[in-house]
């Protein structure tokens, strides 16, 4: 099938773009406004763009209280949400009236971060403390209204547990993060569901002569 991406009249119950868009990692963010009111949500469009220096981006639809906290303090922190935590996490995307701390409510401990204001999540197996780059209003366009905005956040401060580092790399697979995929749908990362492919070698002629999986050695 193929649709009108701006009319969105796909014909189907649901829109299917978020279940087509996956997985995506789930930006649990945790802030805090000038008076000292702590805030944690999840936001279902969220990921990494760089690394020299690391950046995150996630999107915001309209001026939520995570929104308003960050353009006030220009900090916010991103915790990694894992299995273990899932219902912690879902817990915390709860609609409560603005002024409301997510963190006891989820049954979560709001722990003082290194570098910014804005607390973490002291259950998390890592989290990234980070300084707002820019906010970005998304423009509508035909019969969408604007109403998304791009919070790009500057990486300044990263937490792990000690539990998941192994031989000098990340054990992502005993963290078991999970992520969003469409409708009410999520998924974790297994050990038995990681793979991994070296990236194929190719000679002067640009054919490739190595590939497979992965041998342990970065080059």
């Amino acid at each position: 099938m193929f649709y009108d991406a701006l009319e969105n009249k796909h014909g189907l119950p649901h829109d299917p773009f978020k279940a087509l868009a996956v997985p995506r990692p789930i930006g649990w963010i945790s802030s805090v406004s000038k008076s000292g009111q702590a805030n944690l949500a999840p936001y279902s469009f969220f990921n990494a763009v760089a690394e020299k220096p690391h950046y995150v981006v996630f999107g915001s639809a309209g001026i939520k209280d995570t929104l308003a906290n960050i353009e006030e303090t220009g900090e916010f922190v991103c915790n990694i949400a894992t299995y273990e935590l899932r219902e912690h996490m879902n817990m915390s995307s709860a609609a409560v009236p603005r002024g409301v701390d997510e963190f006891p409510l989820a049954g979560l401990t709001a722990t003082k971060s290194t570098i910014v204001s804005a607390p973490r999540v002291k259950e998390a197996a890592a989290a990234f403390e980070c300084k707002l780059h820019q906010v970005m209003p998304l423009p509508g366009v035909g019969r969408y209204r604007q109403s998304y905005h791009l919070v790009i956040g500057l990486v300044v401060g990263i937490h792990i547990d000690d539990r998941f580092i192994k031989d000098g790399l990340i054990d992502t697979g005993a963290m078991q993060p999970i992520a969003r995929l469409g409708y009410m749908d999520y998924a974790v990362v297994t050990p038995e569901t990681m793979f991994s492919i070296n990236r194929p070698e190719v000679d002067g002629n640009g054919q490739p002569v190595r590939s497979g999986a992965w041998d342990g050695k970065y080059r």
